[in-house]
């Protein structure tokens, strides 16, 4: 896939930026593709949300927004595309509808239409959850149209169910279409997760952002193209949102850092080497013995922001996977990282529940420290149960930490990582 964009306090603090992750070079074509489509009605799921504690954002770089223009008098001679300016692209190739639906940019006519590319592991799409739901509950009813275009990062993101699971316990009432074959995506010509595009009423892109942040800006947008809508909307005079704080000790920090997006697959992995990166992985084996069940062994001092495996991994296209069953927890993988809060996207080949033992510097976490996904046993043992295909709160410090060790082992054959996420701020994942 392509860009997941976070915030970024970073060009003011001169640190360099915690990332553009997901290189291109996995992704899907790019290339625009135009031609009128119908967009295919076989499954729409009708979600009642169901209460869940809201995420709270966090932000990781802010990328600018090109100055909006006002629409002319005929669409006519518009290009199509994502660019402001441009007529908005029709829907394509949606797998399936999800709170509603299928709309066509023709049946929008006439509101004011904002566009969400996401997907549901992507922790820089999770933190803007708020901040679409606060849009949603105060402008639906003055003709804001909130459309999540869900765009699959890896092969389990493309399952109906888990979208439909996604969305329910994260209570998105807006409609969702599932865009598993990035169609809609290439019309639009994005490159980013997550990605917004507001349209006015004669269907023109007034204004895209790119990642998290931005928020007030959006939402002023919002309401200068209802207003352009409907002359009798008054605004209300609610306060915009303020973008995220970031941890008072990560700005405090001397030779503050922030470990970047990993990833366990050996796509992404080669990619990010061959692109001059450094690769994910310290470990030169993990480059060489694909697909196969191969024996690591960590013998190097640790570098930091690298995973290393210890004991039986099978290192896959999209991730890397424990390769037998074990008493002792004696595999694991590990991880020297900086940050606030370390999430971590795991799945499991069977379907089966499975336990993953987490430690941080040899100890086990405590109250202090755990993410919201961790267990503390009945004897101190912090450990996550992980039961479905999604993104897990592993850590969460009570302040910024810089180079601790991060280890992670199971005994079970179905202990699969896919990518670690990190975030530096005051509150949240």
């Amino acid at each position: 896939m392509v860009s997941k964009i976070g915030t970024g306090v970073l060009a003011l603090l001169g640190i360099a930026a915690l990332g553009v992750a997901c290189t291109s070079a996995q992704a899907p074509s790019l290339a625009s593709t135009l031609a009128p489509v119908t967009v295919p009605t076989e499954r729409v799921a009708v979600v009642t949300a169901a209460p869940t504690q809201t995420p709270t954002p966090v932000v990781v770089v802010v990328t600018a927004t090109p100055t909006p223009t006002k629409p002319s008098a005929s669409n006519s001679n518009r290009k199509v595309g994502g660019e402001v300016g441009h007529l908005a692209p029709e829907f394509g190739g949606i797998n399936a509808w999800i709170n509603g639906g299928p709309y066509t940019m023709e049946d929008l006519r006439g509101q004011v239409v904002l566009i969400d590319f996401w997907t549901y592991t992507c922790i820089n799409c999770i933190r803007t959850y708020p901040f679409l739901k606060q849009w949603h509950l105060r402008y639906a009813n003055d003709g804001l149209v909130i459309v999540g275009v869900h765009t699959p990062e890896f092969e389990f993101e493309k399952d109906y169910e888990n979208v439909v699971e996604a969305t329910q316990l994260n209570a998105l009432e807006w409609a969702v279409a599932q865009d598993n074959d990035f169609i809609t995506w290439r019309r639009y010509n994005n490159r980013f997760w997550p990605a917004k595009y507001l349209i006015d009423k004669n269907g023109v892109v007034r204004y895209t952002h790119w990642g998290e942040g931005g928020y007030a800006e959006t939402e002023e947008m919002i309401r200068e193209l209802l207003a352009e809508a409907d002359p009798s909307f008054l605004e209300n005079g609610l306060a915009l949102p303020q973008d995220q704080t970031l941890d008072h000790g990560f700005l405090i920090a001397r030779g503050a850092e922030v470990t970047r997006e990993l990833y366990a697959g050996y796509k992404r992995g080669e990619a990010d080497l061959v692109f001059g990166r450094g690769g994910y992985v310290q470990q030169p084996q993990y480059y060489y013995n694909k697909n196969e069940v191969s024996q690591f062994n960590i013998t190097e001092e640790q570098e930091p922001h690298k995973i290393n495996f210890q004991g039986a991994w099978t290192i896959g296209p999209e991730s890397s996977t424990h390769a037998r069953k074990t008493d002792s927890f004696e595999d694991y993988l590990a991880l020297v990282y900086s940050a606030t809060s370390v999430n971590a996207v795991l799945t499991s080949d069977s379907g089966k529940p499975y336990k993953v033992r987490v430690t941080v510097g040899d100890e086990y976490l405590t109250e202090k420290n755990k993410g919201s996904d961790i267990i503390i046993g009945y004897d101190g043992e912090s450990y996550l149960w992980v039961t479905a295909p999604t993104l897990y709160n592993v850590i969460d410090n009570e302040s910024y930490v810089r180079r601790e060790k991060l280890t992670m082992s199971s005994n079970s054959t179905d202990f699969g990582l896919f990518a670690f996420t990190f975030g530096v701020y005051a509150t949240g994942p």
